[in-house]
Order: structure tokens, then sequence, then C-alpha cells
């Protein structure tokens, strides 16, 4: 199949499957006498893979360093790589979601010393206090 054809198929950007392509995630199965890439069904299994490991949380990156894995040493269990992965993709997020909440929190005082305030316009305006402000009027 074309690259057009795996993309309509995997609904993955042909940019992307270049990208996947260049990087050695997906390989081709030669080239049309036009000189178009051409993929076989292992194409399909491979965007699923990158597919399903991306929607865990993992980077590219990381997908690139078990496929290498996997092709280098075929004879080594590909399971504890990928659960390393996992672990730090969940490391990740759960850093991310603390940060989050620091956020959420942060918008949670603000509204309750100031919310109803500026909700109404009661609060003075921030406006006031800017420096600059002085110097136009002057």
């Amino acid at each position: 199949m074309t690259i057009g054809e795996l993309s309509r198929r995997t609904g993955i950007t042909v940019k992307t499957l270049r990208e996947y392509e260049g990087m050695g995630l997906i390989y081709t199965a030669g080239r049309s006498p036009g000189n178009y890439r051409l993929f076989d069904e292992s194409a399909l299994w491979c965007v699923a893979v990158i597919r399903n490991l991306r929607s865990l949380g993992l980077t590219v990156a990381e997908i690139r360093e078990i496929a290498g894995i996997y092709l280098e040493k075929p004879d080594e269990p590909i399971g504890p790589h990928v659960s390393s992965r996992v672990q730090a993709a969940r490391s990740r997020i759960s850093a991310r979601i603390e940060e989050l909440d620091q956020l959420r929190r942060r918008i949670d005082e603000f509204e309750s010393a100031r919310g109803q305030g500026l909700a109404d316009g009661q609060d003075p305006d921030p406006r006031a206090a800017d420096p600059r402000s002085r110097t136009k009027r002057a």
C-alpha cells in the first residue's frame, strides 16, 4: 500500500508516517515504479503499537528506545523495557497532575480573596497601581 493508503487506514498523517519511517519505527516494503513508498501489512501493526504506546503517555523517543531493543536483542524479553517506560510516563503524569493541582489551589485562593470583587467590579482596578499609568497622565 502507498503511504496515502496507510494514512487513510490508520488515521495517521502522511507527515507523521514519514517521520516514523525516518526514525525506523515502520519500514517500507520498497518503492513503486513511480518512486512512491510502499508498505505491507506489518506497517499497520507497527502503527497500532506506536499508537497504543503513545496513548499510555510514552514519548516517541521512548518508543524508539523500545524498538531499538526489540530489533537489536530479539531473544531478550521486551516486557521489562516497556514496563519501565510506562512507569516513567506514570511519574511524569503524576508530576504534571500535582502541578495542575497546585495551580488550581492558587486559583481557588485568588478567587476566595478577590473573586466576588473582581466579578462585580468592586475590586480595585490593578491599573491604578501601575507606575506607567502615572507617567501617561502627567
